[in-house]
């Protein structure tokens, strides 16, 4: 029985002034929870304003990128219009020595019947 007495003297005696520790207790942990929740909000806010300053970064750094990207594309574009004209003229100019030879060479073909129908 003296266990039982021993136990319950710890027991009241953890448990005396439970109603002032509650009450104390509730208040101390929500002024804690506040300023956990605060001091976890200005590290969100912080690891936030992280984030964008890289986003920004990285956003210039791909404007950046495209810029170049457009005036490599704008060179090309030139240089494959100066080419379409090269090209272009090097092509009337075979239509223009293909027609000649055609030329030629039907003139000497239809000679060459009219000789032969003409021995015939």
């Amino acid at each position: 029985m003296s266990y039982r007495r021993d136990h319950r003297a710890t027991r009241s005696a953890l448990f005396d002034n439970y109603d002032s520790i509650e009450e104390g207790g509730i208040t101390a942990s929500h002024s804690y929870s506040h300023d956990m929740d605060e001091h976890d909000n200005d590290k969100a806010v912080d690891n936030l304003q992280d984030r964008v300053t890289f986003l920004k970064k990285l956003t210039g750094d791909i404007h950046e990128e495209v810029e170049s990207h457009n005036r490599m594309l704008d060179k090309m574009g030139n240089g494959m219009d100066s080419s379409r004209g090269v090209m272009s003229r090097t092509m009337d100019r075979f239509k223009m020595v293909f027609e000649k030879k055609s030329n030629r060479k039907t003139c000497k073909l239809a000679g060459w019947f009219l000789m032969y129908f003409m021995h015939g």
